[in-house]
C-alpha cells in the first residue's frame, strides 16, 4: 500500500471467513445491547465479541454447555471472538489478587469467590466455543512504574505460555491469540512483542492501551508496536476506539478492533456521522426532517427523522436506544467497509484525507 501500512487480510474460522481490517461490535453478555442478531446481520456485522468472565458468571458455563455453545444460546452463526478477562480484572482491581498462578477474585454480582488460571481461561472460552479465543494476560493502566510494567510483562508472558500449552494439548481447538503488553514504554512492548510472537500462536493483539494515556501516547506505542506483530497473521488492538482511531491504526497496519463506544454512545444520545459526532439531544434538532445521517444506508437513516429520534431520546422511550445503537453499529462497520475498499484500489490516504475534510 504506498505510503500507508494498511492491509488487507482474510481470516478463516470454523463459522465463516472474515476480511480484514474488521470491526467487532462487543456483546459483553451474549448481547450487542438494544439490538437482536439479525439486526447485527443489517449491519455487515462479521464478527463479534463476548466476554469470558461476565459469561462464566453469568449465566455460566453448565448453561452455555448444556445450550451446546454461545453460537447456539445466542443464534448468532457467524464467527465470535471472546476476551480471557484479563481487561476486567483490570477494571475490578478491587476485587481481584494477581499471582504467578492466575487471578483469584470476588464476583461483582454476588461476593462470590472464583479462580483464574491461564489455563482455566482457555478452558472456559473452549466451552464458549469461541472462533477466536484470547489469552490471559495482565493489563495495567496509566501511569504505572517499570517495576510493575515489567511484573505485567512477566506475567503476561508466563500466562501466555501456559494457556498456550494447554490449548496445544486440547487439540488446539479454533484460535487462539497472545496479547502484548508492556505499559507506555517503547522498551517494555518490544520485549513483550519478542516474548509474546516467540509463541506460535494464529493472531496477536495489542493490550493496555486506551486505559487513561493521552491519545498521542496511546498511537507513539501502537505505531511502535505493530510492526513488531508477525506481518501474516491478524493485529489486533484491544478496546479501542473512536472512528479516528480506526482511521489511523488501520494506516498504521492494524486488522482488528473492538470498542463498546457505539453502543454505549448510542445509548446516551451520542451518534457517529461521516460530518463527526452529534448529540441527537440537542435542542436544534427538534425541527429537523433529516435523518441522522444522508449518507448512511442504516434502517434508523432510512426510516426515521433526526426530529423524532430526539423526541424518542428526550422521552426516554426504549426504542430510543434500539435505533440509535442500530445506526452508530453501522456506521462503524460501514466505515470499515469503505476503508477496505479503499485499499483494495490503493487509494487509502485519499481516503483518510476525505475522512478528515467532512468532520466537523
Amino acid at each position: 500500500m504506498s505510503g500507508s501500512r494498511a492491509r488487507l487480510g482474510t481470516i478463516t474460522t470454523a463459522h465463516g471467513v472474515i476480511d480484514t481490517p474488521i470491526f467487532m461490535p462487543v456483546g459483553t453478555l451474549g448481547t450487542v445491547k438494544a439490538i437482536s442478531v439479525e439486526e447485527l446481520d443489517h449491519c455487515k456485522a462479521q464478527i463479534i465479541l463476548g466476554n469470558t468472565y461476565h459469561l462464566y458468571l453469568r449465566p455460566g458455563c453448565d448453561v452455555i454447555k448444556h445450550m451446546e455453545g454461545l453460537h447456539e444460546f445466542i443464534r448468532w452463526e457467524k464467527p465470535m471472538l471472546t476476551d480471557s478477562g484479563g481487561f476486567q480484572f483490570f477494571s475490578l482491581a478491587k476485587l481481584a489478587k494477581f499471582s504467578d498462578e492466575g487471578v483469584a477474585f470476588q464476583s461483582h454480582i454476588d461476593g462470590s469467590r472464583h479462580f483464574f488460571s491461564p489455563e482455566k481461561a482457555v478452558e472456559i472460552q473452549m466451552i464458549l466455543g469461541a472462533d477466536i479465543m484470547m489469552s490471559l494476560d495482565f493489563c495495567m493502566g496509566h501511569p504505572a512504574s517499570e517495576k510493575q510494567t515489567m511484573d505485567a510483562v512477566n506475567k503476561t508472558f508466563m500466562w501466555a505460555k501456559r494457556g498456550f500449552d494447554f490449548w496445544q494439548a486440547k487439540g488446539s481447538v479454533n484460535n487462539l491469540f497472545g496479547i502484548i503488553q508492556g505499559g507506555m514504554t517503547k522498551k517494555m512492548r518490544s520485549l513483550s512483542a519478542e516474548q509474546l510472537t516467540g509463541i506460535d500462536f494464529p493472531g496477536f493483539a495489542i493490550g493496555g492501551l486506551s486505559v487513561g494515556e493521552p491519545k498521542d501516547l496511546m498511537y507513539e506505542m501502537a505505531d511502535h508496536t505493530i510492526p513488531l506483530m508477525p506481518v501474516h497473521k491478524p493485529r489486533y488492538i484491544m478496546g479501542v476506539g473512536t472512528p479516528e482511531d480506526l482511521v489511523e491504526l488501520v494506516d498504521m497496519g492494524c486488522d482488528m478492533f473492538d470498542c463498546v463506544m457505539p453502543s454505549r454512545n448510542a445509548r446516551n444520545g451520542q451518534l457517529f456521522t461521516s460530518m463527526g459526532t452529534i448529540n441527537i439531544s440537542n435542542a436544534r434538532f427538534r425541527f429537523d426532517k433529516e435523518p441522522i445521517d444522508e449518507e448512511c444506508d442504516c434502517y434508523t437513516c432510512q426510516n426515521y427523522s433526526r426530529s423524532y429520534l430526539r423526541h424518542l431520546y428526550k422521552s426516554r422511550e426504549l426504542l430510543a436506544y434500539r435505533l440509535n445503537t442500530i445506526h452508530n453499529i453501522y456506521y462503524y462497520l460501514d466505515l470499515m467497509d469503505k476503508m477496505r475498499n479503499a485499499i483494495k484500489k490503493d487509494r487509502f490516504l485519499e481516503f483518510k484525507k476525505n475522512f478528515y475534510s467532512k468532520r466537523k
